[in-house]
């Protein structure tokens, strides 16, 4: 994902992107990070050790002219990130942290969702007595990419589930909500002060073995899925104040067609590894896009290509070669 955002922002005129890393002891300079394709983009590397990490950090966001933060929810990486940006006097190109604080609790943002009329699942703290409908989903209360999530299939299945999610290291709470059967999908959207715009929404492809392990997915959602999940995903995202730049939405569309069955899962408030299908389909630049609506300024509708990708979470690509675009990547990651 940081590959394609550097190769997409070096396309723009007059923008330069600097990135920070992980300073890891097999890095020699750019070297080290071989996902990252340096010769494509104009761009300042910087690698720092955890004790460097914020003070790095602040000194770049405060001389950037905008600041993208790409991080897990988790145990608030990405909230604190982004509460270093605001405090240095930078400029986000993204949600606000307390948007962030709220989307990436689970637990509120369901009860936050449910107050407004928009249907989510209900939410519990996953305890051995909870009181849930089964089968229901335990998985953590503020975590990212599947992380300890297990089906339990009955209250006498909850003691069990606790433990793999510990034994996997999870230490935090842990959240139960009632397993929603139907087609996983999600809608990314780019937010600014004059203009919401609805990217195609994707399907997405979960592991059938209990564990809904993510394993990228397909784009475009087929029409009719594709226009109910854009409808109730746009509810979500207009509910929740300070959501800008990308955000996406992950639902789960059920089997009646008045999308009465229709639920919102989770909002995430970050750049999600549906970047990577969509831009090998966009026929502009959505990085450009993204500043766009950040500087307050109208853009759009935006063209796509026709046809479909096939993603993965490490950013691997597929595309039929007689279906590439103009503006599609070259390259498979």
């Amino acid at each position: 994902m940081l590959s394609a955002l550097l190769e997409d922002f070096a396309r723009i005129p007059q923008v330069d992107a600097v990135t920070s890393l992980q300073a890891r002891k097999e890095n020699v300079g750019t070297v080290g990070f071989p996902r990252l394709r340096f010769g494509l983009v104009k761009s300042g590397i910087f690698e720092a050790g955890p004790a460097e990490e914020p003070h790095l950090f602040r000194t770049l966001a405060a001389q950037a002219d905008f600041t993208l933060v790409i991080a897990p929810e988790t145990e608030g990486l990405l909230y604190h990130r982004c509460r270093w940006v605001e405090e240095c006097g930078g400029r986000l190109l993204g949600p606000s942290s307390e948007a962030i604080r709220l989307t990436s609790d689970k637990f509120e943002l369901a009860d936050f969702l449910r107050n407004r009329g928009i249907p989510t699942p209900p939410c519990v703290v996953a305890e051995i007595d909870a009181q849930v409908a089964y089968p229901a989903v335990m998985k953590p209360r503020d975590g990212a990419g599947s992380q300890a999530t297990v089906l339990v299939r009955s209250s006498a299945d909850i003691e069990r589930s606790l433990a793999i999610a510990r034994a996997e290291g999870w230490t935090r709470e842990l959240i139960l909500q009632p397993f929603i059967s139907g087609q996983a999908c999600s809608v990314s959207f780019l937010i600014g002060d004059a203009h919401v715009e609805a990217l195609l929404p994707a399907s997405q492809i979960l592991s059938d073995d209990g564990r809904f392990h993510y394993q990228g997915g397909y784009i475009p959602l087929p029409t009719p899925l594709a226009d109910r999940a854009t409808r109730l995903a746009a509810r979500a995202v207009q509910a929740i104040p300070g959501l800008h730049g990308y955000v996406g939405v992950d639902l789960v569309l059920g089997s009646a067609d008045d999308g009465s069955q229709d639920y919102v899962i989770e909002i995430n408030p970050r750049m999600t590894t549906s970047y990577v299908g969509l831009r090998a389909l966009a026929q502009s630049n959505l990085a450009e896009a993204m500043i766009q609506a950040a500087c307050g300024q109208v853009f759009g509708p935006l063209e796509w290509d026709e046809g479909s990708v096939r993603f993965w979470p490490d950013g691997k690509v597929h595309r039929p070669i007689g279906e590439r675009g103009a503006n599609a990547p070259r390259e498979t990651h």
